[in-house]
């Protein structure tokens, strides 16, 4: 994730500076994003693993397939064109296992709309800030 921000500002030839911010501030705030998705894969893993939730090379194939035509790109880059290891195949597998356990959580959910105003709305989100 790192490498990927600073290739992007020397891309657009720009520093951290330019973005309002230091190299260390900004090195907290993307550890602090790639924790919390750390995080949530090993919540969503755990989940999948308890319910048995699982991708078939079917399955699989398929979501490569159709993600190939959408973003020709991500073919070389799931082992359609180059050859397809297995590696490179469950690490195409990652985030539609993920979305297989969202989905799944997504029908456990329980929903209800309740109206609230504008200012409860946002009161409870003042309420819950960290102070600074």
């Amino acid at each position: 994730m790192w490498n990927a921000i600073e290739n992007d500002l020397k891309q657009q030839g720009r520093t951290f500076a330019d973005e309002g911010t230091t190299e260390e501030k900004a090195r907290e705030e993307y550890r602090a994003i790639a924790e919390r998705r750390v995080r949530l894969g090993l919540v969503l893993a755990e989940i999948g693993e308890k319910n048995n939730i699982k991708v078939g090379d079917d399955e699989l194939s398929r979501a490569i397939v159709e993600r190939a035509r959408r973003f020709p790109a991500a073919s070389k880059r799931c082992g359609i064109i180059t050859a397809r290891t297995h590696r490179r195949w469950r690490a195409c597998a990652r985030p539609l296992f993920e979305e297989k356990v969202v989905d799944f959580l997504v029908e456990l959910a329980k929903v209800t709309d309740k109206q609230v105003s504008r200012e409860e709305l946002y009161k409870e989100d003042e309420d819950s800030a960290p102070a600074t």
